[in-house]
């Protein structure tokens, strides 16, 4: 039995059908993950996403410190709430967590962590910080839950006072504000808007239920997969891992290589691998023959199995197969996939395949 959150009667009350999810039981659907998928692309739904870990990290070294822990650089965040999408690296360049850092104030920051990696990256953090004057909170008394879909932030805005009304309708992506004791943030992971609020977990539940009565849809984790893949998001644990470079994941964009005298973990080996270009590609996939593309099959380039695939699936919105795959550096267009025995075509894609529920894939145009 994994750990529960406080909405898991919830969930139970829905029908949901729950399964183990980086050691937590999270609901995977409701009865129709395609109707979820759906809901979060045309209208809104509500995702449970407590099983995520919130650290709140504060003290006169702080800004120091994350320099110096992820990738990205956080001097970025300059106004109160903004939020910054980062890797934290070991020392050969290996992600060891994808996360997201939000500036509260000049010593306090917020991370947001898979969980999954709770356990290593509190030791990656405490261990690394240790040399610095901060101090390290996780935040076990806060619950979350994702608002998304085109409609989801109207929808939000009904159950939020009028003071604070206005200042949720008036807040940029990758921004957060705080009331009293709930933070909101304009952030998710569905290629769709909507919000991400934190808040105690003694109120989830009535928050869950105010949610649902004004309209949204309660969404697991099967559509939370499908749309994150059409969107281009990564999955930890699939997509990278401590054996892959962010430059292989397509996150090289998540790297702030200036200034160039400061000195992040796993700098120098990342760098070295960036400029001989000694390593390989993340690509989205599109499956021309019948079949559904797999997380581990092999690609194959030229006939000879040069790559896999890191996520696949089928794809609600465009109604094909897709998936990401890691292949070498060098431009290819067409490719094949290994699928039980047989020998699949695939067309090579930029990502995303879907966002903002329009879709950005020619499908006739690859046939």
């Amino acid at each position: 039995m994994g750990t529960r959150t406080q909405l898991y009667d919830q969930h139970i009350l829905a029908g949901a059908r729950m399964t183990n999810f980086g050691g937590w039981e999270m609901p995977i659907h409701y009865g129709s993950q395609i109707s979820e998928h759906y809901a979060v692309r045309n209208d809104a739904g509500i995702f449970d996403v407590s099983h995520m870990t919130v650290i709140d990290i504060e003290g006169p070294d702080v800004l120091v410190f994350l320099k110096y822990l992820l990738a990205n650089d956080v001097s970025k965040l300059t106004n109160i709430g903004r939020a910054l999408y980062t890797c934290m690296l070991n020392q050969d360049g290996g992600v060891i967590d994808d996360l997201i850092v939000y500036f509260f104030d000049t010593n306090i920051y917020r991370l947001v962590v898979n969980a999954a990696t709770r356990e290593k990256d509190m030791k990656w953090i405490m261990s690394n910080g240790n040399q610095f004057n901060i101090t390290v909170n996780e935040r076990s008394n806060i619950s979350m839950v994702a608002l998304q879909g085109p409609n989801a932030r109207d929808l939000a805005l009904s159950m939020f006072p009028e003071d604070y009304e206005a200042l949720v309708s008036d807040l940029q992506p990758f921004s957060g504000i705080n009331y009293e004791d709930i933070f909101v943030t304009r952030t998710g992971y569905t290629g769709e808007d909507g919000l991400e609020i934190m808040l105690p977990t003694s109120n989830v539940e009535q928050f869950w239920k105010e949610s649902l009565s004004v309209g949204f849809q309660p969404c697991g984790l099967g559509a939370r997969d499908t749309l994150r893949l059409e969107a281009g998001m990564n999955l930890y644990g699939s997509d990278m891992d401590e054996s892959t470079l962010p430059i292989e994941a397509g996150l090289g964009w998540t790297i702030s290589w200036q200034p160039e005298n400061r000195d992040f973990i796993g700098r120098s080996k990342l760098l070295e691998r960036y400029i001989t270009q000694d390593h390989n590609r993340q690509c989205g996939l599109v499956l021309i023959d019948k079949g559904i593309l797999r997380n581990n099959q092999k690609v194959m380039i030229d006939g000879i199995k040069q790559g896999k695939i890191t996520s696949g699936g089928y794809s609600p919105t465009l109604e094909c197969s897709i998936g990401f795959a890691r292949i070498p550096m060098s431009d290819f267009n067409k490719v094949s996939v290994e699928l039980r025995g047989n020998i699949l075509e695939a067309r090579v894609v930029k990502l995303p395949f879907v966002r903002h529920n329009k879709a950005l894939i020619d499908l006739k145009m690859l046939r």
